[in-house]
């Protein structure tokens, strides 16, 4: 009996998260991540530098006893670096069994986008459209949808945890 109530708590819980997604701002540009990947939004800390890591990937942060990477999303996809300010913001995501931040310029609000207002992103240039899921129509807006799954491929996800 227990059993069906968590599942059926779990279908309850992804369905209020369905079409939900958390958008933030790098520079001029609007992202979205699902809000199922997101378990909380925080200021910038105190960053523990890593040897030997990526350069987007700025070090380590304990969050409440959990130690946590921290990518920084703009040199991730090969934008020039921004100091940190007021805005910048951490987005802890859990993907692939790991909890890593995202430092973002500015978290701006939770948006519903529906499936039918997702389209394929354009063939382009190879650029970070790897990372790209799609692109969300929001009024006159786009809102570039980040596919979470491959911000971190697996050889790098297996890197980070055993650090």
């Amino acid at each position: 009996m227990s059993d069906l109530l968590v599942a059926d708590m779990d279908e309850i819980i992804e369905d209020t998260q369905k079409d939900k997604y958390l958008t933030f701002t790098l520079g001029n540009e609007s992202y979205g991540v699902e809000i199922k990947f997101v378990t909380e939004i925080i200021g910038v800390q105190p960053i523990t530098e890593v040897p030997e890591m990526p350069e987007y990937i700025k070090g380590i942060i304990n969050l409440r006893g959990k130690i946590i990477p921290v990518m920084d999303v703009r040199l991730r996809f090969h934008k020039a670096f921004q100091e940190y300010n007021d805005r910048t913001c951490i987005v802890v995501i859990d993907v692939k069994d790991t909890s890593i931040g995202l430092i973002v310029d500015r978290v701006t609000e939770v948006l519903s986008i529906p499936d039918t207002e997702i389209v394929t992103p354009p063939e382009m240039s190879k650029g970070n459209r790897e990372y790209i899921k799609g692109v969300g129509k929001v009024g006159q807006e786009v809102k570039l949808i980040l596919d979470c799954d491959k911000l971190l491929n697996e050889q790098e996800a297996e890197e980070i945890n055993h650090r």
